[in-house]
């Protein structure tokens, strides 16, 4: 009884992350949509001075 008090913690916590990688690997990775897809293009070109 002892026993399955260590193991059964430990098997539900591989179970967990098992089902986390199995998610990663089907779904398709979401976008944050308030993150640009490109970097801004330079508006103005700095010239040296000096």
């Amino acid at each position: 009884m002892a026993l399955l008090t260590v193991l059964l913690p430990l098997l539900m916590l591989g179970v967990v992350l098992a089902l986390g990688r199995y998610e990663d690997l089907l779904l398709p990775q979401e976008q944050d949509p308030l993150e640009p897809a490109a970097p801004p293009a330079p508006t103005m070109g700095h010239s040296a001075s000096g």
